[in-house]
């Protein structure tokens, strides 16, 4: 980081260094607080985020007994010696989910850990936190999850051959998601697979105008935005079209331009009265520099394995099985993104199998524990007392 990042880090007595292991390519920035010996919690962020959107509940769960680690995962910020090149030459094979879930291994023993007391996920970061606690809950003992919900596994072909499942497919045809989008009265597309296409980094990254987008995407999905998440009861287009521009957008528009839009005389009057209250000018430039200096593409390149089953092969070895450690769910009253697919809380509740939550954080969109710190750090260390 910047000097000037170093010391706001520095100011809640939490310290960074890099850290590598012979056993990964990357070498890990991580920040850190609390005493090496105490139980380990290690917290993965999401995207556009960094090791640093953590800053606000490590100096208390450190106080309260623990050793608190983030890190700038695979893609992000100062992790280095990771796939760089070019997004047709990249190999994404080391973004498989499985591979984050090495990395926050490697890491673990790296600081001298065979077990986790618990991982923490926010938005993307929820994906290797659940599967990890799903994958080696003899290392991960329990699991938090903030935002994104865990879903389960992807099922195989059960007892049925390629012939009667080619049958099936015609008598029940699938509607093309995507083209649906495209032919609603206003044309949509889904985020995620706009940030899987070439086009999306491009248009994201460094350049004139990114502390006004970035400042924008973090205020349109925080509670100071008009927000009103609803349930969506079926994966369809129409339903699809209830959740906001910046998850169905439209469909000529690239994500800065979709944030313009949406960033109204009326909207960037509300933001500029209350985004100082959680997202300070000096904070918002630590994402700033950083996304500056590094691009969007190796956040992105988590949504182009996730919206591609061929590299996806690595979690069948997992069909079927439950996540079994203690969990807890919380998201953000105001966060939309539990509703992307119908009924999330009672496929979440089949997929653990000690489940807790959703503790529903008021006063919270998308970025809950920026947001509302102090909430989320008491339900955190609650379930950590209680389990």
């Amino acid at each position: 980081m910047t000097d000037a990042n170093s010391t706001s880090i520095a100011l809640l007595k939490i310290q960074e260094r890099q850290l590598t292991s012979s056993a990964s390519d990357l070498s890990y920035h991580v920040i850190e607080a609390g005493s090496k010996g105490s139980p380990l919690l290690l917290l993965l962020h999401g995207f556009p985020e960094l090791a640093y959107s953590w800053r606000k509940i490590m100096p208390s769960l450190a106080q309260a007994g623990y050793y608190v680690v983030a890190f700038d995962q695979r893609g992000y910020g100062r992790t280095t010696g990771w796939d760089t090149r070019p997004f047709q030459e990249v190999d994404l094979r080391t973004f498989a989910m499985t591979n984050l879930v090495r990395d926050v291994i490697v890491l673990a023993n790296r600081l001298g850990y065979h077990e986790v007391e618990c991982v923490v996920g926010h938005d993307f970061g929820c994906v290797p936190a659940s599967l990890c606690a799903l994958i080696r809950p003899d290392v991960f003992k329990k699991v938090v999850l903030m935002g994104h919900p865990f879903l389960g596994i992807p099922t195989l072909p059960f007892s049925t051959s390629p012939e009667e499942e080619a049958v099936a497919s015609k008598q029940e045809p699938q509607p093309d998601l995507h083209a649906e989008l495209a032919k609603l009265p206003k044309p949509k597309k889904h985020y995620r697979w706009y940030y899987s296409t070439p086009d999306a980094a491009a248009e994201m990254s460094p350049g004139f105008g990114l502390k006004a987008f970035l400042r924008g995407y973090f205020h349109l999905k925080s509670a100071d935005a008009y927000n009103d998440p609803q349930p969506i009861v079926a994966l369809t287009a129409q339903e699809l079209d209830k959740l906001p521009p910046y998850y169905i957008m439209p469909l000529h528009l690239g994500m800065r331009e979709t944030i313009a839009e949406a960033m109204n005389p009326d909207e960037s009057s509300n933001m500029d009265r209350k985004c100082q209250r959680w997202l300070p000018d000096a904070d918002l430039e630590v994402y700033v520099n950083e996304y500056a200096r590094t691009g969007f593409q190796g956040g992105l390149n988590w949504y182009r394995v996730s919206t591609d089953s061929a590299l996806q092969k690595d979690l069948d070895l997992y069909t079927g099985k439950k996540l079994e450690a203690p969990c807890l769910y919380m998201v953000g009253r105001k966060d939309w993104l539990l509703h992307q697919t119908p009924n999330p809380l009672e496929r979440m509740e089949k997929a653990c199998t000690k489940l807790q939550g959703p503790v529903m954080v008021e006063g919270a969109g998308h970025w809950v524990q920026q947001e509302q710190p102090q909430k989320v750090i008491e339900h955190v260390l609650q379930f950590l007392k209680e389990t």
